[in-house]
C-alpha cells in the first residue's frame, strides 16, 4: 500500500453500481487514474450486496464510488461496513441511493451531478434555439417540397432575437442553461420560489412567479425535481396560459408534467414541446404525442452519454482525490438540502 505525498494512507475503495455503468464511465483509463489516488479493490464492481464477496470487500472498505445500478445504502449495508466514511457517486441523483442511515452515521456523500448538468444544459440551449428558427419543421417541410423556400417570406415569429425564455427551477441545471444562455441576445425569466429576487438579479435574470413564466415566455424550460409538491405541477392551467406556438422543454422528470394536458394542448397545435422525459418513461406505441408533428420526442438523451461519461469519471476521481487529501469534497451533498434536489 503506497502513502500520498503528505503522507496519509489512501483509503480502501470500491466501486459499487451496475456492471454496464462500470464498464461505460470506468474504462481502463479511468480506473488507472482512480487508482493512483486511492487503494482500489480490482474490479468487478459490487452490484449485490448480498454475496459473499460483497461483505468480504465491505468489511474493509472506506469509500464507496457508486454509479448507476447501486443498490441502497440501508443499514443493513452500512452493518457490513463499518469503515465506511465516504461515498463518491458518479452519477446525479442519490435521492435514491442514500438512505437516512448513512446521514445518521455522518457519512460523507459527494455526487456528480454538476458535471452531468453539462450535456443536459447544452441539450436545452440548441433545442431553445432550434425551436426558435422553427429548424425542425422547415427542414421537415424542404425533404417533402425538394425546394427551398423563399427566406425573405420568413413570419415575424420566427428567430431568436429577443425571444423570451422561462427557467421552471434554478436547480444545478437551470443555472447552467442561464449560464449558456448569456451570450445570446434574449430575455431570461425565471420561477424558483427558493431563490429572492436579488438572487436572480445576480443571475441576471428576472425572477417572476410561475403563472407569469408560463403566461410571458416564448419557450419555458422545465428543470425542478420531482417532488410530492411539483407532481403534475406544469398543469392545465399553466400549459393553458402559455402563447400560441410557445415551446414547452423537458429534461427533468416526465412526471412534473400533466401529460394529458400537454397532449390536449400540443394536438390541437396550441403549443409546441420538446420532450426528452415522458410520463411513462416511453408512452405506449398508440399515444396521441408520437403523431403530433409540433412535439418531438427523444430518448433520454439529454444527460451525460458516450464520451460526456468521462466526465463522470474524472469528477469522481478528482472527489476521491480531495477526500483523500483531507481537503474535502468539492460537491458535497448536504442532508438538509436533499429535499431541494433531483
Amino acid at each position: 500500500m503506497h502513502t500520498s505525498p503528505g503522507g496519509r494512507i489512501p483509503p480502501r475503495t470500491a466501486l459499487a453500481m451496475g456492471p454496464e455503468a462500470a464498464t461505460a464511465v470506468f474504462t481502463p483509463d479511468a480506473l488507472e487514474s482512480l487508482g493512483q489516488v486511492c487503494d482500489l479493490v480490482p474490479p468487478p464492481a459490487l452490484h449485490d450486496f448480498g454475496t459473499e464477496h460483497a461483505h468480504a470487500v465491505l468489511r474493509d472498505v472506506e469509500v464507496l464510488v457508486t454509479g448507476w445500478g447501486c443498490p441502497v445504502l440501508d443499514a443493513s449495508v452500512l452493518d457490513r461496513a463499518p469503515r465506511l466514511r465516504a461515498v463518491v457517486h458518479s452519477a446525479g441523483t442519490v435521492r435514491e441511493l442514500i438512505s437516512q442511515a448513512c446521514w445518521d452515521r455522518g457519512i460523507e456523500v459527494s455526487s456528480a451531478a454538476a458535471a452531468n448538468a453539462l450535456p443536459v444544459a447544452e441539450y436545452t440551449v440548441a433545442m431553445i434555439l432550434l425551436t426558435g428558427k422553427r429548424a425542425l419543421e422547415r427542414a421537415r417541410d424542404l425533404r417533402s417540397a425538394r425546394r427551398r423556400e423563399d427566406p425573405l417570406g420568413t413570419t415575424r415569429d420566427v428567430g431568436n432575437f429577443g425571444r423570451t425564455v422561462g427557467i421552471l427551477s434554478a436547480s444545478l441545471i437551470g443555472r447552467r442553461v442561464i449560464e449558456l444562455l448569456r451570450p445570446y441576445d434574449l430575455n431570461v425569466l425565471l420561477h424558483d420560489p427558493y431563490v429572492t429576487a436579488e438572487e436572480a438579479a445576480a443571475l441576471g435574470v428576472e425572477s417572476v412567479g410561475i403563472d407569469e413564466l408560463f403566461a410571458r415566455c416564448d419557450v419555458v424550460s422545465i428543470h425542478t425535481p420531482l417532488l410530492p409538491a411539483t407532481r403534475g405541477l406544469v398543469g392545465r392551467r399553466l400549459i393553458g396560459a402559455m402563447r400560441p406556438d410557445a415551446v414547452l422543454i423537458n429534461t427533468a422528470r416526465g412526471a412534473v408534467v400533466d401529460q394529458d394536458a400537454l397532449t390536449e394542448a400540443a394536438a390541437l397545435g396550441r403549443i409546441r414541446a420538446v420532450l426528452d422525459v415522458t410520463d411513462p418513461e416511453v408512452l405506449p406505441p398508440g399515444h396521441p404525442l408520437w403523431d403530433c408533428d409540433n412535439v418531438l420526442i427523444t430518448p433520454h438523451l439529454a444527460g451525460s452519454q458516450g464520451n460526456e461519461w468521462a466526465r463522470l469519471a474524472d469528477l469522481a476521481v478528482s472527489e476521491v482525490a480531495r477526500w483523500s487529501a483531507g481537503d474535502g469534497f468539492a460537491h458535497p451533498v448536504r442532508p438538509e438540502r436533499l429535499a431541494y434536489l433531483a
